[in-house]
């Protein structure tokens, strides 16, 4: 990798885009993408698990996609919940103005396309999908995990992706540890040597297992 990264703000050199035909939300579609950003050249194993291992979305409400890329989870949300607003969310310029266009391409008028601090404060989310940059390293994931989980809405649910052997479980220990009392962490579904984590803001409901999770394979 160049020494630069995907969550790099503003990537250096003239992007070069590409045109990547892929499957979103049970649709062939295709999107463009481009270098200096995240897996421009297919979508990339963990968020396939993530998508594959995730109930469907809640039909309305303000969803988050943390650290969206070129955007196939924003879109696979806004393409499923056309009445929701699905905040994509991404510190690399690049990756949002390709969110923009793939968004803009597809018809697709109810994504928020922005930096972290573009995003009102008082915005709830309904959800909250992400295959979070782990890489970033682990003082700036928490921060950022810190900053949003506590943002869910009472009942709802959060779904992260994590490599098992980037530190999934420790992650998961940690997440436990730190959220409000009210919040619990239970492993969803294991893929592909990736875990998928449901982190839920209970409501009083006393949840602690997953519901409607497809299988792990």
């Amino acid at each position: 990798m160049p020494p630069e990264h995907y969550f790099t703000s503003s990537p250096s050199g003239e992007p070069v885009l590409r045109t990547l035909g892929v499957r979103l939300a049970g649709r062939d579609v295709e999107v463009t993408t481009a270098n200096g950003i995240f897996s421009p050249e297919r979508i990339d194993v963990g968020t396939q698990v993530l998508l594959a291992h995730t109930p469907a979305p809640p039909p309305g409400g303000d969803f988050l996609d943390l650290g969206c890329g070129w955007g196939p989870i924003a879109l696979s949300l806004a393409l499923e919940s056309p009445r929701a607003t699905v905040w994509a969310v991404d510190v690399n310029e690049r990756a949002l103005d390709l969110v923009r266009r793939n968004a803009a391409a597809l018809g697709l008028d109810n994504v928020r396309v922005c930096t972290p601090d573009e995003v009102p404060e008082d915005v709830r989310f309904r959800t909250i999908w992400s295959n979070p940059p782990i890489r970033v390293g682990k003082n700036e994931l928490h921060a950022m995990l810190s900053r949003w989980l506590p943002r869910l809405s009472l009942g709802s649910d959060a779904w992260l992706v994590v490599q098992r052997n980037l530190g999934s479980d420790s992650l998961q220990r940690w997440l436990q540890g730190e959220l409000p009392s009210d919040f619990t962490v239970v492993r969803a579904a294991t893929s592909k040597g990736f875990r998928v984590l449901r982190v839920r803001h209970r409501s009083g409901t006393g949840l602690t297992q997953p519901l409607d999770v497809v299988p792990a394979l």
